[in-house]
């Protein structure tokens, strides 16, 4: 089966600085992949490059397409991309938000098929706001912003899923809610790239992770075994361990 994602040797510079270095990245479908690493290491401006949103060197391929080839709509089918703390300043209900996830396939909010209806109406059941779909967005709690945002991105039905640090600012059992989302989502076919610092929460709902530092990759495979004590000394500068306890885990740093 192909890849919904490919990098391949990556490099991306900002500002005469390098920002990714060659980087290599595959997500599959039915997988799901976590970026992780400190602050400025360049998980959001792989997912830019990803999404063809940045110039780059090396080869990037969505569903074995050069994003930058790619249409907008084109792209939309391919992958739905949710930033780092998206806005919603507009006082839309929760249902007209997660709505707009159907722009990629010509409907808008007030214009929705009976296919589109239903994936809104799925996307907002996944994410847990059927008693919210009528409140609108500047009216609930930030949690429950988040969750009808990835909601937006569900109701998308792209292959690929690609999430900019989806759980920040959410509580453990909110964050834990969205991991299960997105496992159901790689259970069903898609894939899922996510970037966070939640490294315990990576390790229960990764396949693999991409450990990185000021743009290179350090560490690549599954989650026990690429972020050993040596690996993540090397990216944050700190002794640290993954630890397993029960079916979750925990990291510690010192």
């Amino acid at each position: 089966m192909s890849a919904l994602l490919e990098l391949h040797s990556v490099s991306v510079t900002l500002r005469n600085v390098a920002a990714l270095d060659g980087v290599s990245l595959c997500v599959s479908p039915g997988e799901i992949v976590a970026l992780l690493g400190p602050n400025g290491a360049g998980k959001t401006t792989l997912m830019r490059a990803a999404t063809g949103a940045v110039r780059h060197e090396g080869r990037v391929a969505l569903s074995g397409a050069d994003p930058r080839m790619l249409s907008a709509r084109q792209r939309a089918l391919r992958v739905a991309y949710l930033p780092q703390r998206p806005q919603s300043i507009w006082p839309v209900s929760v249902e007209s938000l997660v709505a707009l996830g159907r722009y990629a396939h010509g409907a808008a909010p007030d214009r929705l098929s009976p296919r589109d209806q239903a994936a809104v109406d799925a996307a907002i059941e996944a994410c847990s706001l059927t008693a919210l779909r009528t409140r609108r967005m500047d009216e609930v709690s930030g949690g429950e912003k988040a969750r009808a945002h990835l909601a937006r991105a569900l109701a998308q039905q792209a292959p690929l899923l690609m999430l900019d640090e989806p759980t920040a600012g959410l509580d453990p059992a909110q964050a834990l809610g969205v991991a299960e989302i997105l496992r159901k989502h790689a259970a069903n076919g898609g894939g899922v790239l996510l970037s966070t610092h939640d490294i315990a929460l990576a390790a229960s709902a990764a396949d693999r992770v991409l450990l990185l530092r000021q743009g290179r990759a350090i560490a690549e495979g599954a989650p026990i075994e690429a972020l050993t004590p040596a690996a993540l000394e090397s990216a944050y500068g700190r002794t640290g361990a993954l630890m397993r306890v029960g079916e979750s885990y925990v990291a510690a740093f010192h």
